[in-house]
């Protein structure tokens, strides 16, 4: 399944984010501050709109079990904080795992208040701790844990969705995956014809999309899709919410969003309401 919500929702999961301040101090909240003048939209709170989305499917899945929910990440350091802010709530039980191999990641395990009751960690040897880094999770391809029924795959990179494409053919139909905020239409290289193929083929039903139309074909148009309903191109104006001009049976491309912009009529009263408001506009400069 793939699932794809606008660029940087909010979806209020988390109240108050520290995740800035764990990444680098102060330094790192001067980037951010700089990042939000110039684009108006920071790294932080991409990562932090990616987790809560995750956050929300984890909660959706409760009733497998949280032994059974994996959440993945590109990277070990988003896992970390996923791990750390979901710690000690009831419906956040689940694994965080990290696709990336580049440095250890710690296990994390998500339980509810109730905690784990396992055995205290014994102290190990200089031997011991060499067979853990180059052995098991820390070395060789990423592999799902042998008990996972949901994967969600958190804001997957090109190098994710290879690996992700080798473990549905290895889990086949026995685990559910999940793509967050994959974005596959924005990438142009997945590096093989076989993995464009595989996402571009219908192995993936896009179960829920919200997203900007191709802006050259309708502008200031919208996409969405809400399975199993039929796809939507809606026309966003000055004033009130978005108009459906066209529904499709699937995703339209970049031709028949235009076809279906060119066709648009639109009232004179609309037109009135917006010629008034770009003068107002155009009075405000």
């Amino acid at each position: 399944m793939e699932i794809e919500f606008p660029v940087g929702t909010k979806f209020g999961v988390e109240k108050n984010s520290a995740s800035s301040k764990k990444r680098g101090g102060k330094m790192a909240s001067a980037m951010a501050e700089d990042d939000a003048s110039n684009s108006g939209i920071t790294k932080d709170m991409l990562d932090t709109s990616d987790r809560e989305l995750a956050r929300l499917f984890v909660e959706m899945f409760q009733p497998l079990g949280g032994e059974h929910i994996s959440v993945i990440f590109s990277d070990g350091s988003l896992a970390d904080i996923a791990a750390s802010n979901w710690k000690g709530e009831l419906s956040a039980e689940c694994r965080v795992m990290s696709t990336n191999k580049g440095k250890k990641q710690k296990k994390s395990v998500i339980k509810g208040m109730g905690g784990a009751g396992g055995k205290k960690k014994k102290k190990q040897g200089f031997a011991a701790k060499m067979n853990e880094e180059f052995s098991g999770e820390n070395s060789g391809p990423f592999k799902l844990p042998d008990n996972c029924e949901v994967a969600l795959f958190v804001a997957p990179g090109v190098k994710d969705l290879i690996k992700i494409k080798q473990i549905c053919d290895d889990v086949g139909m026995g685990t559910l995956v999940i793509l967050l905020n994959a974005r596959l239409d924005l990438i142009d290289n997945f590096g093989s014809e076989e993995t464009q193929e595989f996402y571009s083929g219908g192995e993936f039903e896009k179960l829920f999309y919200l997203s900007i139309a191709p802006q050259d074909a309708a502008p200031g148009c919208l996409m969405h899709r809400a399975y199993p309903s039929e796809w939507i191109v809606a026309r966003k104006p000055k004033v009130g919410p978005p108009k459906t001009i066209a529904t499709f049976a699937d995703c339209p491309t970049e031709d028949e969003c235009r076809d279906a912009y060119d066709s648009l009529e639109i009232s004179d009263v609309e037109k009135g309401v917006e010629g008034v408001l770009e003068n107002v506009a155009t009075w405000l400069k």
